[in-house]
């Protein structure tokens, strides 16, 4: 099980600045890794484990902003699909359709 945790915080004010780092530092401090700006990512070996980690992640939420907590299993995190940067490479052909009797 994966916990992803994406937020979207005001920084307009100092104090604003100090929220968004101070949850940061929570969230890594609890064993998430950043992923992307704004985006955190956890390992949980099990169901009851990501809850433990949720309720921790809602117990230090920010005052104000956006803040969202994916839950995704081992094999839909597998399926994830990175780029870096960008490479063009040519377009496999598409496979012939076969029919069947």
């Amino acid at each position: 099980m994966w916990l992803i945790v994406y937020f979207d915080l005001p920084t307009e004010t100092a104090k604003d600045r100090k929220n968004y780092a101070k949850f940061r530092k929570q969230l890594r401090e609890d064993g998430f890794t950043m992923l992307q700006f704004s985006v955190y990512i956890r390992h949980c070996p099990s169901a009851e484990n990501a809850d433990v980690h949720q309720k921790r992640v809602e117990k230090i939420l920010p005052p104000a902003g956006n803040v969202g907590i994916l839950r995704i299993t081992d094999k839909q995190y597998g399926n994830i699909v990175n780029f870096w940067g960008r490479k063009e490479e040519p377009l496999a052909q598409a496979p012939q359709q076969l029919e069947l009797f």
